[in-house]
């Protein structure tokens, strides 16, 4: 099971990265840009998920795109979700209680490049394994 220390960890091994907080939430960043933080749910999302709602707030994170967006929701549907808020967005939410630390250091490695400047993600390609 994954933590919140083990995101800030994640994160903050990649390339100039930062941590920040905003909206009294954690989030992090490459140069500037978000690429994973803290996401409590909304009025809204809770009325959306119903009793699908973690008790916690997710983990939203950028993905290369919407098919892969797709295939994670598919293909691990107890950690990886979605609301209406994020339609049309590569991002995903995430139940930190339920994802492990390797899929967590992939998730959040992936998030930067997606993220990162261009010049600097070619210098510091990610490398999932």
């Amino acid at each position: 099971m994954a933590t919140w220390e083990d995101v800030s960890r994640a994160c903050l091994a990649l390339p100039e990265t930062a941590e920040t907080t905003s909206r009294d939430s954690r989030q992090w960043q490459v140069r500037g840009k978000a690429f994973v933080w803290e996401r409590p749910l909304r009025k809204k999302d809770l009325a959306e998920l119903a009793d699908r709602a973690p008790a916690t707030p997710p983990l939203a994170a950028y993905v290369p795109d919407e098919g892969a967006k797709a295939a994670l929701l598919a293909d691990e549907p107890d950690v990886f979700f979605t609301t209406h808020h994020f339609d049309g967005y590569p991002i995903v939410l995430c139940r930190l209680d339920r994802m492990g630390r390797t899929s967590l250091t992939e998730l959040v490695g992936e998030a930067w490049a997606c993220r990162a400047p261009r010049e600097l993600a070619d210098r510091h390609p990610f490398d999932p394994s």
